[in-house]
């Protein structure tokens, strides 16, 4: 939101202030602007790409086996408390508590034999990054998110190419620079893409004018290191502002009534669909609000969660393929490890990064399979597994980035994207 220009100022030669050039500049200061994100993706140097990801962050870790790896013919304290049911892919069964995904599991693949690092939470840098590192204790490997990565190497078209509906925590670009932060739809963002209602599309028109009068000013001004000077990408930024196109991008209202009725209450998985078919090339949501860390109360807990991450899933996945989207948007659906095979005396399972899932949606990929085994007891896989880095890697090659690409960390050092950059064959 651009706001007015204030009379009572100290003037520059140019006729406004030194701070509101500043304003005018940024779109709004405190966080990654506009003309940051134009101005990262010009800097990449490649055209537009229309494929879009869009990652559903299970945090606190999500128990396989009691949502797509059940074991019924386990003991009781392993199987747990809820039953499975057979979906169409004779090879997958899945909870009892996600039936809306049963007539759909040929329109997604499920990794079974995916195996973790850590064994903590780590903030979970490792399915941003590939790599742990602990925000807290400040131990680990700092890597940026992978959202930050594709922020820097291709383009969007007139949108943000990093979008974290999740709020953008943990989502970091480190050596990557703030260009590439992701933008959070709310609060000054989305602000920052309408006009102030003080301000009219005539008023809005001079004050372009007065980005002509930018060059009296030194171009490298900066405030806490955020802004890097008033420059075309300003200009661009006026541009959709007033076009609307990103503004419209959030907005679902926009969407028709009985759309939005289907998706009812999961507005995130909405959203999500909306910007990936306007074109942004990484979407970052919550699968759940109410967290997946689930020492204690396991199944009372999930039988709340898994109805509503059931619906959501299963109406993006539907209306991906419905709107001829499947092969230009890829779904991801993962956390940052699994459960234990044994339910404690609390009735909840601990961490266990031995064995976990990620499930995979459109992308062109091969749909309707089941992709490893655990054991009897869904302890770990029964073949070589699969590790965070192989899934970022099957991502960066679906959007088109080499993940051998190196960057110059804080030190200058060249550093590779991913140690690990096999993607998963059975989605090749």
């Amino acid at each position: 939101m651009l706001t007015c220009l204030e009379k009572s100022v100290q003037l520059t030669c140019a006729g406004i202030s030194r701070r509101q050039c500043l304003k005018l500049g940024a779109l709004g200061l405190g966080g990654l602007t506009l003309p940051d994100l134009l101005r990262a993706r010009a800097a990449a140097g490649q055209p537009a790409s229309r494929k879009s990801v869009i990652m559903i962050c299970q945090f606190g870790g999500p128990s396989h086996l009691d949502t797509y790896d059940p074991k019924p013919d386990a003991p009781a304290d392993i199987r747990g408390e809820f039953k499975s049911i057979q979906t169409r892919v004779p090879e997958l069964r899945i909870c009892d508590l996600m039936p809306k995904q049963v007539a759909i599991a040929d329109k997604f693949t499920i990794l079974k034999k995916l195996q973790m690092t850590g064994q903590d939470h780590y903030l979970p840098s490792e399915i941003m990054t590939g790599y742990l590192f602990n925000h807290i204790s400040g131990k680990g490997v700092l890597r940026p998110a992978f959202g930050s990565v594709v922020s820097r190497t291709r383009g969007s078209g007139n949108l943000p190419a990093y979008v974290s509906l999740r709020g953008g925590e943990h989502e970091d670009p480190q050596y990557l620079g703030n260009a590439h932060e992701p933008f959070v739809p709310k609060g000054m963002g989305l602000q920052n893409l309408a006009l102030s209602k003080e301000v009219s599309l005539e008023r809005f028109g001079v004050r372009r004018e007065l980005l002509k009068t930018f060059d009296t000013l030194r171009r490298d001004v900066e405030v806490r290191g955020q802004l890097e000077g008033m420059d075309a990408f300003t200009a661009q930024a006026f541009d959709l502002v007033t076009s609307g196109q990103a503004r419209d991008a959030f907005d679902l209202a926009k969407e028709p009534e009985p759309v939005r009725q289907k998706y009812g209450k999961a507005t995130q998985y909405l959203m999500a669909r909306r910007l990936a078919e306007a074109g942004v090339p990484v979407i970052t949501l919550d699968a759940d609000s109410g967290g997946w860390d689930t020492h204690t109360d396991n199944f009372s807990k999930l039988r709340t969660m898994l109805p509503r991450v059931d619906h959501g899933l299963s109406t993006l996945i539907t209306d991906l393929f419905e709107r001829g989207l499947e092969r230009d948007v890829l779904v991801v659906m993962w956390g940052e490890f699994g459960r234990s095979p044994k339910v404690s005396s609390d009735a909840g399972r601990d961490h266990w990064p031995e064995a976990n899932y990620a499930l995979f949606s459109g992308g062109g990929m091969p749909m309707g399979q089941v992709i490893g085994a655990t054991d009897a007891r869904g302890g770990r896989p029964t073949s070589r597994p699969y590790g965070p880095q192989n899934v970022l890697a099957t991502i960066y090659r679906f959007l088109g980035v080499d993940p051998s690409m190196t960057f110059p960390d804080h030190s200058g050092r060249p550093v590779h994207l991913l140690d690990d950059r096999e993607p998963i064959q059975e989605l090749s």
